[in-house]
């Protein structure tokens, strides 16, 4: 007795070996059929006994290849033929895209042994890849994933790729981005060529030079980690003041030459999705992260980088080749003409880059991968919504104005963008466009609904409302610290109509519904709608925009409103911290601030954390990039994180409870007056502000049963882990996020289920 099944295979399916995967189970187990990838994922056709086709169903639930997301696998009664015609793979199959596209896969163990063995066919060769690993969606020019869809299709496989590709025992089998040393990409150096090429990038860097190199989403710029000459040259010429540089190790074992490294750790920088992985540091080379006790590191990505490496013993530093804050190049003539006054040196190769991609960025806390840049290895793969969003039209979210991402929401499924930067630089705001022409085309995306920040000034929500005019979409317009915490619901699978849960968003800015400038909010909501409940008192921002880069202006700020400056200046003007504000044109701010002229106040809990900073000294005068000030305070409240906490009063915003750091800064400058160690300042701090948070929590929420923590400030692993442990003491279950970024990179996301939660009511 035979029967004939259809099996739909929806998910990340293309792209990662999953045909030949489908065709080997078929064929041990007999059956007849064929397999192909369409626009909807993979089709299988499948013809034999039942137990047969229950267990090549059952095989692909159970174990798919190892870069396959399955989503969802639906099996129907098939009218097909089921003579005994064997099993074969077929062409793609056309129409309207519904399929995911595979994000890109670090070199696997077998492939790198093989670059590594004398006796194979790509001993060496830098573009090894096999269907476990490789690039995936920086090659992907449209759906389904093909060679002839990819940039691979420049590069016609010769005679033996041809055979391993057509193999069923190979691991190549329709592996669609494979080539070798005869008939695939080549290295290039000025005239070199191959391993010569290689050979003189790698003594460019030996000989304290910075290196550009094309690597799987774009250009990077290497140099000699402990080369600080090289280390400052590079800043210099990058305009990189104090940003920490990321760096790639060779293996395990250089990183942990450098840093402490947990067994979570270890896992999280050997995964196919090779993040960099934020890490304590043993020791900090000189220059590669001023003023921090953390590293950002990774192992090599692809093959490229592994020979790269392989001659140094330590780390090369390895960041975005680009100049300031602009996109990372991706034209080879572009980046020469760009990155000339940068590097010494360009490393290139002739295979093209379809879509840009940066590193992604994480950090372990509580046992879990957090993600705070979400890129390569992650981006695109789609997220399942919870249940009750399946009915949910087409909808665009465009997200903030830094970290910038969108994400399309569609058929149950949202796929959220990578990491493309802060739209200030007209250049990221016009990749952020070309972006997210890219996907709309790759994925045959026309939204029906378009969400925005409220913020007028976002170059994001003007992108939208220019889309929505354009495509007759409804607009909707949807508050920033709302959309943090519908993020944090939606990744941890809360039902639409999931109870009201106390959103805990600390961040820098997001407009409020009432117009004002919000950062360090409590909200009573839902996907639907939020009720704010508690809030920060509201201090002003002399200078606004500046004030972010100068945290000098928002200590003035703090202690003018806690105490009046006249009161400071009587009581504490023997503090050296006092004298230095008063070296500071305070009168000036002193006179914006009564005048409200250009001192919006802000319930701003980021710019609480840079006052605090700026009172230990800690970029006082001006940071050189955004976070400094609060990441370097974070690290010197890790030394001493079992203070007792600051104090913080209950005041009120209006109608609204507001936390009021007034009792805080009188308790802090008294420490500094009796000379306690900034370690324990800054611990007393952080762990303040996370008590009076969680009090003022379960007193404005009390029905609450569970907790959503988000913003940017939940990047703060002291911070987070005082509120994620206090809330729980108290009863509370608590949301956090993982692979949607807390901060502004998981905006869009939450923007999208808002809306559709509110289409669905």
């Amino acid at each position: 007795m035979t029967r004939a099944i259809s099996v739909r295979v929806r998910g990340v399916v293309q792209g990662v070996g999953f045909r030949p995967a489908v065709w080997q189970a078929a064929t041990a187990l007999g059956l007849d059929g064929d397999v192909r990838n369409d626009a909807e994922g993979v089709l299988i056709h499948a013809a034999g006994p039942p137990r047969a086709l229950q267990a090549l169903v059952a095989r692909l639930r159970a174990a798919p290849p190892p870069l396959a997301r399955v989503a969802a696998i639906e099996v129907s009664a098939w009218a097909g033929s089921s003579g005994a015609n064997g099993f074969a793979i077929l062409g793609s199959g056309a129409g309207a895209a519904r399929t995911a596209a595979a994000p890109d896969a670090a070199t696997c163990d077998a492939c790198a042994a093989e670059i590594d063995d004398p006796a194979a066919r790509r001993h060496r060769y830098p573009f090894t890849t096999c269907t476990h690993c490789g690039p995936r969606f920086t090659i992907l020019e449209c759906l389904p994933f093909d060679r002839a869809r990819t940039t691979m299709a420049r590069f016609p496989l010769c005679t033996t790729c041809t055979v391993e590709f057509g193999s069923p025992a190979d691991r190549r089998f329709h592996a669609e981005a494979i080539a070798c040393p005869g008939c695939g990409p080549r290295l290039h150096f000025g005239a070199l060529e191959g391993e010569a090429a290689l050979e003189a990038a790698i003594a460019l860097i030996a000989g304290g030079g910075i290196l550009a190199l094309k690597g799987i989403g774009g250009y990077q710029l290497a140099c000699d980690a402990e080369d600080g000459a090289a280390v400052a040259t590079l800043r210099a010429r990058k305009r990189r003041r104090t940003k920490p540089f990321a760096l790639m190790a060779r293996d395990l074992d250089a990183v942990r030459a450098l840093c402490h490294v947990s067994a979570a750790e270890a896992k999280l920088l050997a995964s196919p999705e090779a993040p960099i992985v934020l890490l304590r540091a043993r020791r900090v080379p000189e220059g590669v992260a001023p003023g921090l006790d953390t590293l950002g590191v990774m192992l090599p990505t692809t093959p490229l980088h592994r020979l790269l490496l392989a001659p140094f013993a330590t780390a090369l530093v390895m960041t975005s080749g680009n100049l300031s804050d602009a996109p990372p190049e991706t034209d080879d003539a572009d980046a020469r003409t760009r990155l000339a006054g940068i590097a010494d040196g360009f490393l290139s190769h002739n295979r093209p880059i379809a879509s840009r991609m940066d590193d992604s960025v994480a950090r372990v806390l509580g046992g879990r991968t957090r993600l705070l840049r979400r890129a390569r290895g992650y981006a695109p793969a789609p997220m399942a919504l919870p249940p009750g969003f399946a009915p949910a039209p087409p909808i665009l979210a465009t997200g903030g104005q830094q970290k910038a991402t969108f994400c399309l929401l569609r058929e149950g499924e949202a796929v959220l963008s990578h990491h493309i930067g802060d739209l200030d630089e007209v250049a990221t705001s016009d990749d952020f466009a070309a972006a997210l022409d890219h996907y709309a085309g790759l994925f045959r995306h026309r939204a029906a609904h378009v969400a925005v920040d409220l913020h007028p000034g976002y170059v994001a929500a003007a992108l939208g409302r220019e889309i929505a005019a354009r495509q007759g979409a409804t607009l909707h317009p949807v508050q920033h610290h709302h959309a943090h915490v519908a993020a944090c619901l939606a990744e941890n699978g809360a039902p639409r109509d999931a109870p009201p849960v106390l959103g805990v968003v600390l961040d820098g800015l997001g407009l409020g519904e009432d117009g004002a400038l919000w950062g360090n909010e409590l909200l009573l909501c839902d996907y639907r709608a939020a009720r704010r409940v508690g809030t920060l008192l509201p201090t002003a921002l002399p200078g606004g925009d500046a004030a972010a880069r100068e945290p000098w202006r928002n200590l003035f700020a703090q202690l003018d409103c806690a105490f009046g400056w006249a009161e400071v200046v009587a009581r504490h003007g023997g503090l050296p911290i006092v004298a230095r504000l008063r070296g500071k044109p305070v009168a000036s701010l002193a006179a914006m601030i009564r005048h409200g002229v250009n001192a919006p106040p802000a319930s701003s809990c980021g710019r609480l954390f840079d006052a605090v900073a700026a009172a230990l000294g800690i970029g006082f005068d001006r940071v050189g990039h955004e976070g400094e000030a609060a990441m370097r305070l974070e690290e010197i409240a890790a030394r001493r994180d079992v203070a007792s906490p600051y104090p913080f009063a209950i005041g009120a915003a209006g109608d609204i409870p507001a936390l009021d750091p007034a009792p805080m800064w009188a308790a802090l400058l008294a420490d500094l007056a009796r000379g306690t160690a900034p370690a324990l300042v800054a611990s007393r701090f952080h762990r303040g502000l996370a008590t009076a948070i969680v009090e003022l929590g379960l007193a404005v929420a009390p029905q609450a049963g569970s907790v959503a923590l988000s913003g940017g400030c939940l990047q703060n692993a002291v911070l987070h882990r005082w509120l994620e442990a206090g809330f729980r003491a108290r009863g509370r279950r608590v949301l956090t996020h993982s692979l949607v970024p807390a901060n502004d990179g998981g905006l869009a996301f939450g923007q999208a289920v808002i809306v559709a939660a509110r289409l669905a009511s």
